[in-house]
């Protein structure tokens, strides 16, 4: 293990430029999120890879902004800009349950702390940083402010709100995955300091309304959306609007997205094409400690511990699950890191002082999900299917598991590891599919089994979300009969090798189209299963998803027909008590709830007919 010293680090303090012998910094991130200096923190993908650049970068990691603003003062002006990253989660997911309570940590936060980040760090910070400095450029970025690029609907607020780059006052947004259009900027803010340009792929910037835009090359024509106030006076519109930005962010080669709010248009260039497995490579081999900074020594990072043995090996999610924002932020493109740079991380990982030969994760977004793609990258270029799974495959999709198994068989023949777990979630859909190709399905038969025996901690965690496939239709998600399917090969796999294993499975109450009989029904059909459900969630609306779109306007955005949605508290509990039909304190209101909706032959099922 290196012996790190303080200079190691991205500095975060005066002393720390100081001790680099800096007199002057180009850029200053400031950071929602504690400074943890490794590839999962966004922040620090950032700074590193604009230190890569030859650039002096210094991070401010949750600056107090209740006091004399002495953390947006400390490090004075920046040659270049400021950047915001208001963390690796939304704010207000981060901060506050389905049930809008107070979460009991920010697990983002030394010793779980949830009163050092505000609500909307990207408003407050930069409106703080333009009230200082006005006259420096503000770039915003991170989920918070990609899921918020355009007109949304906020649930915390119970409120349609304005694009982002409105209300925090910032100069530029970067939506999406950073290293591209950051790597751009930099270069080209390094040429003329101070002057943002307005032309770089994946970025969002304000215009006067009426003003004439030069035609993008090589992109389709531009596409104007409903306007904000048009959204606030019609739910249709709002939805329409989702459609088109959802299916324009899944493209190749998308059109830029023009929408009025007052006297402004809001302009949302294409994204970049995806990453080259070069370019992810780079971004995931720059010098990190892969610690948290040494000011928190002593105190725990929950989201540390959770991630520090694991190793990342893709990016982006084809599954297109109606209530998730990966496919938002990341994109449907998978992109896969090298074997060399997934074993170079295991080996730094190896020599950390308390590793004890276990690896946590070997996963991404969705861990069986590496090295997969279309066959024919040009069908996919013209593709706008938000989801390559859903409502079935795509017949251009390879999904052979030979690539990840290879990952797999390497990092379990080094000497230092004793065993790799999978934690991330898992695809039992493209582990089942029937492939043309027999020595694909082959691979995938060996891929459940090596799964289920080699890399199982004991419990599996997989995420069928409902069991009415009416519900499942418009989550995105498989036929249930694909967990009874992947419930068969678990329970074989076990008793042939003689394991006592769990298969644990998420589900999710009151996503739109779930109603209470649906919710009984689930409660049967687990009992019947044996299941004593944990894994369980209240649906959480939050920006830039199908299904948000959906609970607030009504209408689902892809057909335009009207969805019904548990939106009070009480239809939102009705709802989820029965996850929980084996608690006796929860028994008495079921019963009461399926007499009233006159479904005494569910009562039977879960209670006897004593109960009716």
């Amino acid at each position: 293990m290196k012996d790190y010293q303080l200079t190691d680090w991205l500095p975060t303090t005066k002393k720390e430029v100081e001790l680099r012998g800096w007199d002057e910094l180009d850029v200053i991130l400031f950071s929602g999120d504690a400074y943890v200096d490794h590839p999962s923190f966004g922040a620090a993908v950032i700074g590193r890879l604009l230190e890569a650049q030859g650039l002096k970068v210094a991070i401010v990691p949750q600056p107090n902004w209740r006091d004399d603003l002495r953390d947006f003062k400390k490090l004075g002006r920046p040659r270049l800009f400021f950047g915001v990253s208001p963390g690796c989660m939304d704010s207000m997911v981060n901060k506050y349950t389905a049930n809008k309570r107070l979460r009991k940590e920010d697990a983002y936060t030394p010793d779980g702390r949830h009163d050092l980040r505000p609500e909307y760090p990207s408003i407050v910070y930069s409106k703080i940083l333009k009230q200082l400095f006005p006259d420096v450029p503000v770039i915003l970025g991170g989920i918070e402010g990609s899921l918020r690029r355009l007109t949304h609907y906020d649930y915390w607020q119970d409120a349609v709100r304005k694009p982002i780059l409105i209300d925090s006052g910032a100069d530029l947004l970067i939506y999406g995955m950073g290293e591209k259009p950051m790597t751009e900027l930099a270069s080209r803010m390094k040429e003329q300091p101070q002057v943002v340009p307005h032309d770089i792929l994946q970025t969002v910037y304000l215009v006067d309304k009426g003003t004439t835009l030069a035609p993008l090359p090589d992109h389709p024509a531009d596409i104007v959306l409903h306007s904000h106030e048009a959204c606030l006076k019609n739910k249709r519109f709002e939805a329409e609007n989702f459609r088109i930005i959802e299916e324009e962010s899944n493209k190749y080669t998308a059109s830029r997205l023009l929408e009025d709010v007052d006297d402004q248009t809001v302009v949302v260039n294409p994204p970049f094409p995806p990453m080259s497995q070069g370019e992810l490579d780079m971004s995931f081999d720059l010098p990190y400690t892969r610690m948290p900074h040494p000011k928190y020594k002593g105190k725990r990072i929950p989201a540390y511990d959770m991630i520090k043995f694991s190793v990342n090996m893709h990016r982006g999610c084809f599954g297109g699950c109606a209530f998730c924002t990966i496919s938002a932020h990341q994109g449907k493109f998978i992109v896969s890191r090298s074997k060399e740079s997934i074993l170079k991380e295991v080996k730094q990982i190896t020599e950390m002082p308390d590793f004890k030969g276990y690896i946590s994760d070997l996963g991404g977004p969705s861990a069986n999900m590496y090295g997969m793609h279309g066959r024919n990258i040009k069908a996919c270029q013209k593709c706008k299917r938000p989801s390559c799974i859903h409502p079935e495959v795509c017949p251009n999709l390879n999904t052979d598991h030979r690539p990840i198994l290879d990952i797999y068989h390497a990092v379990d023949a080094l000497p230092t590891i004793k065993k790799s777990f999978i934690g991330s979630g898992v695809r039992y859909d493209l582990i089942q599919h029937e492939s043309k190709d027999p020595e694909i399905n082959k691979a995938n038969a060996q891929y459940a089994k090596e799964l289920i025996v080699k890399h199982v901690s004991g419990r599996l965690k997989v995420a069928p979300e409902h069991t009415s496939d009416r519900v499942l239709s418009i989550m995105r998600k498989p036929s249930f009969n694909q967990f009874y399917q992947f419930k068969r090969t678990f329970d074989r796999i076990n008793q042939e090798y003689h394991l006592n294993q769990q298969l644990i499975p998420y589900f999710i109450s009151s996503h739109p189209g779930c109603t209470e009989e649906d919710m009984a029904e689930l409660a049967v059909i687990t009992k019947d299963l044996d299941f004593h459900l944990e894994q369980v969630q209240d649906f959480t609306p939050t920006p830039m998803t199908v299904a948000t779109e959906t609970w607030y306007t009504g209408f689902h955005p892809y057909t335009l027909e009207r969805v019904y949605s548990a939106r009070s508290q009480k239809e939102k509990l009705a709802q989820r008590m029965f996850f929980f039909w084996y608690k006796p304190e929860e028994r008495r209101a079921i019963i009461q709830e399926l007499r009233r909706v006159g479904r005494n032959d569910l009562i039977n099922k879960l209670y006897g007919k004593r109960e009716r």
